[in-house]
């Protein structure tokens, strides 16, 4: 009897390792397919044989310019800054066992949003000054919202209250600073505001490509703490784990690629919202579904970005098509919540 129980616990550790490859393989290759899309795409078709030589460095007249200065950054902008977003969406959410606590809803990128809109429009400063200031904005909101909603006890419901209002508070300085500014500046501010993959260069990729490669392995490393919190504070440190170091380290890793993504294409709505609950419903229970997050969150931006160049007759922003596809999720979760009793 004991041989047939564990032989039937295994088989099913079996199946759900299966699917979890299975799904990882499938976000993986749908992720290619819409990198190589998003060089193929353009005003102009070129053929696949001039993308892999401008690739590769040979100089095609049209072809280089098109595929290496405008399509290679533009794709590469989609890639980390959603992997950070989605990463960094379901660590929230796992972590604080609420699917509205994710960086947008709790304030965060609208922290790191406000520092940059400030670097643009007051300093009219750009690249490696914008990304050192959404970060260490974003995380002085973390550290204010934790302080703000320490009581008695620790209560995820008064955190997500509190980071709802500071997030209403920062979009009211994001609002006077588009007020204040010179005229000049309020197009390339809003257009960043949107969530853009517009405008992409080269050289404002590093800071992000580093930092998801820098924090994206410890997250993932610490992956298997992260369903241990779920289970709560008692039970996490009775099972060994040391849950406030754990924490911390998940809330800076985290924290740090949110904000650098949103330093470089803005804060694209919905993302880090999406990403979580679906890799869930795909991977199932059993596995960590933290780096299929990730890959939905690539697989979000890239798709959206397709979509809104080539879908309408005019072009909108990436995060104008992820607002309306999550916008009704968002609806639909409130109303389940509220049914539950959760809200």
């Amino acid at each position: 009897m004991k041989n047939e129980s564990v032989t039937f616990i295994m088989a099913g550790r079996r199946q759900r390792n299966r699917r979890w490859i299975l799904v990882t393989s499938f976000l993986a290759v749908l992720s290619c397919i819409l990198c190589f899309a998003m060089l193929l795409l353009g005003n102009t078709i070129y053929p696949v044989k001039d993308i892999i030589r401008a690739l590769s460095g040979e100089q095609i007249q049209g072809v280089s310019f098109a595929v290496n200065t405008i399509r290679l950054p533009r794709m590469l902008a989609g890639i980390f800054a959603g992997f950070a977003f989605g990463l960094a969406g379901d660590i929230f959410q796992t972590m604080l066992r609420n699917p509205l606590a994710n960086p947008n809803v709790l304030g965060i990128t609208t922290g790191s949003s406000a520092a940059a809109v400030f670097c643009i429009v007051i300093l009219q400063s750009s690249g490696t000054v914008i990304s050192f200031a959404s970060v260490i904005a974003g995380l002085a909101t973390v550290i204010l919202i934790y302080i703000l909603s320490r009581g008695k006890s620790f209560s995820i419901g008064r955190l997500i209250l509190i980071g709802i209002a500071v997030q209403a508070m920062l979009n009211a300085v994001i609002s006077y600073l588009l007020l204040v500014s010179a005229e000049q500046n309020i197009p390339a501010a809003l257009r960043w505001l949107s969530g853009s993959l517009n405008g992409s260069q080269m050289h404002e990729l590093p800071p992000l490509i580093i930092s998801v490669f820098i924090f994206a392995p410890i997250v993932v490393v610490l992956g298997k703490h992260l369903s241990i919190l779920e289970l709560g504070e008692q039970s996490a440190t009775s099972l060994g784990v040391s849950t406030d170091k754990t924490r911390m380290m998940l809330i800076l890793s985290s924290v740090c690629m949110i904000s650098l993504a949103t330093s470089t294409t803005g804060p694209i709505a919905f993302v880090s919202f999406l990403s979580g609950p679906i890799a869930k419903r795909l991977v199932g229970v059993g596995f960590s579904n933290l780096f299929p997050a990730g890959l939905v969150g690539v697989n979000l931006v890239l798709a959206a970005d397709l979509i809104g160049q080539f879908a309408f007759v005019v072009r909108y922003p990436v995060g104008i098509i992820t607002g309306i596809i999550g916008a009704p999720y968002l609806i639909y979760l409130l109303i389940r919540m509220n049914r539950k009793g959760e809200l």
